[in-house]
C-alpha cells in the first residue's frame, strides 16, 4: 500500500505510525520465537503395547537423550486412569528451533521404530507458553 502526504505534519504522523508498526511487528515476531512449545502426544496401542513403548525409551536411554538435548524442557510420560492402553507424553521445548533441531537428529528414527514395533496409533496437541492471568492465581495452589 502506498500513502501520499499532502503536508508535512501527515509525513509526521505516516512516519511514527510506521515506526510503530515496525516494532509492533518485529517484537511480536521476537516474542513468539521465545515462546516454549509443549506438545501433548497421547500413544495408543493394545495389549499394554503403549506402556511397552514407553518403557523401552526409557531403559534404553532414548528418553535420557532426549532431556539432555539443547532447548528441551520436559520430557514425561504419564499412564491414563481412564483408559490403561494410552500413554500421554508431555514435551515441552524453548522454541520451534529447539523443535526443528530435535526432529532432524536420528533419535526419530529410533522413536518411530519403536512405535512402529508397538503399533501404536498418535493424536497431538500443541501448545503455546503464556502468563497466568491474575484472575487465575486465586484458583492455584502452591
Amino acid at each position: 500500500m502506498v500513502i501520499i502526504a499532502k503536508n508535512n505534519n501527515m509525513k509526521r504522523v505516516i512516519i511514527i505510525l510506521s515506526a510503530f508498526l515496525l516494532f509492533v511487528g518485529c517484537s511480536g515476531d521476537k516474542q513468539e520465537q521465545n515462546m516454549s512449545i509443549t506438545v501433548n502426544l497421547r500413544y495408543t496401542g493394545t495389549n499394554g503395547n503403549a506402556m511397552k513403548f514407553a518403557e523401552e525409551m526409557i531403559s534404553s536411554g532414548t528418553v535420557a537423550a532426549i532431556r539432555a538435548e539443547e532447548g528441551n524442557l520436559r520430557y514425561d510420560y504419564y499412564q491414563s486412569l481412564d483408559d490403561p492402553e494410552t500413554i500421554l507424553l508431555i514435551d515441552s521445548w524453548a522454541n520451534q528451533e529447539a523443535i526443528d533441531v530435535h526432529h532432524a537428529s536420528p533419535m526419530m528414527t529410533t522413536i518411530a521404530t519403536l512405535r512402529e514395533k508397538y503399533d501404536l496409533h498418535m493424536t497431538v496437541e500443541r501448545y503455546t507458553s503464556a502468563e497466568t492471568p491474575e484472575t487465575e492465581n486465586q484458583f492455584i495452589r502452591k
